[in-house]
């Protein structure tokens, strides 16, 4: 009893602690973001305390952060500019409908159908899109800087850089920042080495009265409570053709990396959130949000990495990373606003590092050609685009190799039996890759008068597998053959029977033969 109480204090401890130091994490991202919609910095940072504590408190996933992410901001941008910040929190809400019925209707367990490559492919493609927007936070603000340089798809190439001097004390704090970060931890484990590490260098520039950027430099986080609006715009279908269409979006990409970092965090800490209860969460979140003034968001898997890592494992420390956020707003924003960005960029780059599979070079050259060339093209398109555009590319690619390579299984054997039959045993699926191969393997003017086709060993898998099916039917009764098809599976005749009049297959027979469930497989 006694190890469990302590086991639980010390995991309240470990949430509480690592909760601030994701709350610290989470400021000038929310910032950054808000400047890339083109809205006020409170609205992102209500959105990321909303967000945060609604998913915290009813999401699928304890331990996963949420606020508002880069990958939503580059959507919104075009929303904002051509018909303002209301439209935008109009659109949030219906967001948060869309993603509320994906949950009520389980649509979370389609993110199993996402395979591994295109999993590792997002997760390097998200390391390498948090280092480039670190990167642009080493050029002066403005244009090209700080603040742009963090949307996901601008680069750092136009970047003005910093004064030689200014540039070495930032470099020069960022590896201390680092440094504390991976020595600590070999020391102590009593708090995060994130959290110490913001403190330390904080304290150490404010002592030694460095010149180097701070997150007040950024923009001023002060403010009060968030309140209840609801967003000013007509309520007609007009409205919902502009907003609709933003929506859709918006809900499709949160939902997809909020399920994706889910997934990843379930690897990390080895046990298993709950998909549908999530896409609810996120909706509940951003329905909420944007009645009271927030840009909506979704998971974000740098912050969700520096909480686990920092110990972070119960909804505590999402519950503690929201409110501790809302009194940085509050009462604290002075406080905050001296937090050198070197501290912040330090811990992000230690995030990129624990992020990244380095594992992935190892294994290119021993996985199948396809997985590698999915697995670097995600990386890509993730980097080049959004999250979303990247995971659809890696799925359609995965699937078109995958129906290619399974093309090649159908096999035809011809035989002829004792009763002078010619006997054709199918082996391997039939679907639509796998037609043209299955219809060349039969030969009805060369056959004898009676013909047997046995389906034992194949499956009939979609709509152009019937069409084969009935396409040869009638090559063999217009050649005045006989025709036997036996050994259908019940799942085949269950898509005859429903396709009806599409297909005119009367030739099926069937003997005493117990074949596979195919619903089952």
């Amino acid at each position: 009893m006694f190890e469990l109480r302590a086991s639980r204090v010390i995991s309240y401890k470990n949430d509480l602690l690592s909760g601030l130091t994701v709350a610290l994490a989470l400021v000038p991202e929310a910032v950054a973001f808000a400047f890339v919609a083109g809205v006020a910095p409170l609205v992102g940072l209500y959105a990321a305390f909303m967000v945060g504590l609604i998913t915290a408190c009813i999401g699928g996933r304890p331990g996963m952060i949420s606020g508002a992410a880069g990958a939503l901001a580059v959507v919104m941008v075009s929303l904002v500019a051509d018909h303002g910040v209301e439209y935008l929190f109009a659109a949030v809400v219906l967001m948060g409908i869309l993603q509320i019925t994906a949950g009520v209707l389980k649509l979370g367990k389609f993110i199993r159908m996402v395979p591994h490559p295109v999993m590792l492919g997002f997760v390097n493609g998200l390391a390498i899109v948090i280092f480039l927007a670190q990167l642009s936070q080493f050029g002066i603000a403005g244009e090209a800087g700080w603040l742009e340089g963090t949307a996901l798809q601008n680069s750092i190439i136009d970047v003005a850089w910093l004064p030689g001097e200014q540039l070495s004390k930032l470099v020069g704090l960022v590896f201390l920042t680092m440094a504390i970060i991976y020595v600590l931890p070999r020391f102590t484990k009593l708090i995060p080495s994130s959290l110490a590490a913001i403190v330390t260098v904080t304290l150490l520039v404010m002592f030694f009265d460095l010149d180097t950027r701070v997150v007040g430099d950024v923009a001023s986080i002060a403010g009060g409570l968030p309140s209840f609006h609801v967003p000013v715009v007509p309520f007609n279908l007009e409205t919902l053709v502009i907003i609709f269409p933003y929506a859709v979006i918006l809900a499709a990409i949160g939902l997809i990396e909020s399920l994706l970092t889910l997934r990843l965090i379930d690897e990390i800490t080895e046990t298993r959130g709950h998909g549908n209860r999530e896409c609810v969460g996120q909706g509940v979140a951003n329905t909420v949000t944007g009645l009271f003034g927030g840009m909506g968001g979704c998971a974000m898997i740098g912050q969700s990495m520096i909480n686990v890592n920092s110990g972070g494992r119960g909804r505590l420390s999402g519950i503690t990373a929201a409110v501790s956020l809302l009194l940085f707003i509050l009462v604290a924003s002075p406080l905050i606003e001296k937090i050198p960005l070197a501290a912040l960029i330090g811990v992000m780059f230690i995030v990129v590092i624990g992020t990244f599979e380095w594992s992935s070079f190892r294994i290119i050259g021993k996985v199948p050609r396809s997985d590698a060339l999915i697995l670097v093209l995600v990386s890509a398109v993730t980097v080049a685009t959004d999250l979303a555009v990247a995971v659809i590319v890696g799925v359609i690619v995965s699937a078109l190799v995958f129906a290619w390579e399974h093309a090649k299984y159908i096999r035809i054997e011809a035989r002829k039996d004792h009763k002078g039959s010619t006997v054709y045993a199918v082996t391997g699926p039939l679907f639509f890759g796998s037609v043209t191969s299955f219809l060349e393997g039969f030969d009805p003017q060369k056959d004898n008068d009676d013909v047997v086709i046995d389906f034992a060993r194949s499956r009939v898998a979609d709509h152009s597998g019937l069409e084969a099916i009935d396409s040869l039917a009638e090559r063999y009764l217009n050649a005045g053959k006989t025709l036997h098809l036996v050994h259908l599976s019940d799942e085949c005749r269950r898509l005859l029977k429903k396709a009806g009049n599409l297909v005119e297959v009367n030739v099926i027979e069937d003997p005493k033969y117990f074949v596979a469930e195919d619903s089952l497989g």
